[in-house]
């Protein structure tokens, strides 16, 4: 506990010299374990953000902390220069737990979601054979995957991508959720991937109707377009599936993870794909200097391997069906729609009160002790660690029903 300095302190310290890209709750964490934080004052919350689904795991998962400290001892970094004796293992693990002929390993999602666009361009030119320099990629309306000017590129939202041009040319945007749109883009011979999240997170975790991912299957065979699936947040079995994808027994061309891989310790990200993309890739043509380190595969292995024994799979499948159920028994006249699949949900709010918006009840679900994060103004996202027990799930509903009850009455 942080005795001598108050929460103001170190929110007034950011505010002071750092960069104002952020307008965080003003909360100020200083301790994490399993789904629970602590403050600096000592209170503790349950933390219903899961760092945007990075911390699937649980917050230093004991295992994975483990195999941090022990490798951490032995060897972080080597550089692609040379080869290392983690990165081999992790590699066969990954693609046989996936089932993915090979692996590009890299660090943060949105690594990853340049890495499969340069692999989509790359076997676009030397397989399908469209013409230099006119491979297009499509992305769905309302993605998320980033803020580098690639991603931001691709985004429909202008508070990503205002007075940052000039932008990244041979991208276009179709609706999401829309095949029959998707297809007409698909005429468009130059046409060589679609990239998407199947279910869509920062939009407000926006669920297509089922058929739509086998759909989008079917139409990137019939065309020959690759299918590169976004699963950087609804991966790791964060929807009670290993991989979203799998809801719909589909599996994309590429599949693009991050963010839990690295179990909440370090950032972990990767494209999984088969040989006739993968291989496109020459040396020099791709890489990171930290992409593949040792520490890195140590900590993906442990954080692959606590999914698997733990069955968060299955957790989250349980857990998020007992909380959607809760949350539309409590039948508030603010709650338009609850929404999502296993431990990724969100609540859609109507305005009430003086105004008052999704990030004022985050204020309040604060102070009573939960943690959640508003996305847009209207939609509340609850995402928490997959280990969470049903007795967990319960009392984070009673403070979500108490808070809107309390907050209803004034």
């Amino acid at each position: 506990m942080s005795m001598l300095k108050s929460t103001q302190y170190y929110i007034d310290l950011e505010d002071k010299f750092g960069a104002h890209n952020y307008h965080p709750i003003p909360v100020v964490i200083e301790k994490g374990k399993g789904i629970h934080v602590w403050d600096v004052d000592g209170k503790q919350y349950m933390d219903f953000l899961s760092a945007y689904s990075a911390v699937n795991q649980g917050h230093c998962h004991p295992d994975i902390i483990a195999a941090l400290n022990e490798q951490s001892q032995i060897l972080t970094l080597t550089s692609r220069a040379f080869h290392n004796n983690i990165l081999g293992e992790y590699e066969k693990y990954i693609t046989e737990l996936f089932g993915y002929d090979r692996v590009l390993p890299m660090n943060t999602g949105v690594e990853g979601g340049e890495t499969a666009i340069k692999l989509a361009r790359k076997w676009a030119y030397e397989v399908k054979g469209v013409e230099e320099n006119k491979a297009e990629i499509i992305f769905a309306e309302g993605n998320f995957w980033g803020r580098t000017i690639a991603a931001i590129s691709s985004s429909t939202d202008s508070d990503s991508y205002g007075n940052f041009g000039p932008f990244v040319p041979g991208f276009s945007i179709v609706p999401y959720n829309d095949l029959k749109a998707l297809e007409e883009k698909f005429q468009n011979k130059n046409v060589c991937a679609f990239m998407v999240e199947p279910i869509q997170g920062e939009a407000g975790v926006i669920v297509p109707h089922e058929g739509y991912l086998k759909g989008v299957r079917e139409l990137c065979d019939k065309y020959n377009i690759l299918w590169i699936a976004d699963e950087v947040q609804t991966g790791i079995a964060r929807t009670g599936k290993l991989y979203c994808c799998e809801h719909e027994n589909v599996k994309p061309d590429l599949l693009i993870l991050g963010k839990a891989l690295g179990g909440g310790v370090l950032p972990v990200s990767c494209v999984l794909g088969n040989d006739e993309v993968m291989l496109t890739l020459k040396p020099g043509q791709h890489g990171s200097t930290f992409g593949g380190n040792p520490l890195a595969c140590a900590v993906a292995l442990a954080s692959l391997k606590v999914v698997k024994n733990e069955k968060l799979v299955e957790n989250a499948t349980k857990m998020g069906e007992i909380f959607r159920a809760n949350l539309k028994k409590m039948n508030f006249d603010i709650f338009e729609t609850v929404r999502g699949k296993g431990l990724l949900n969100a609540v859609v709010i109507k305005p009430f009160g003086d105004h008052k918006t999704a990030y004022d009840i985050c204020i309040e679900l604060k102070n009573n002790g939960l943690l959640a994060k508003q996305t847009h103004t209207h939609i509340i996202r609850f995402a928490p660690p997959l280990i969470i027990n049903e007795e967990q799930i319960h009392q984070a509903c009673n403070i979500i029903e108490k808070t809107i009850s309390e907050m209803l009455k004034k």
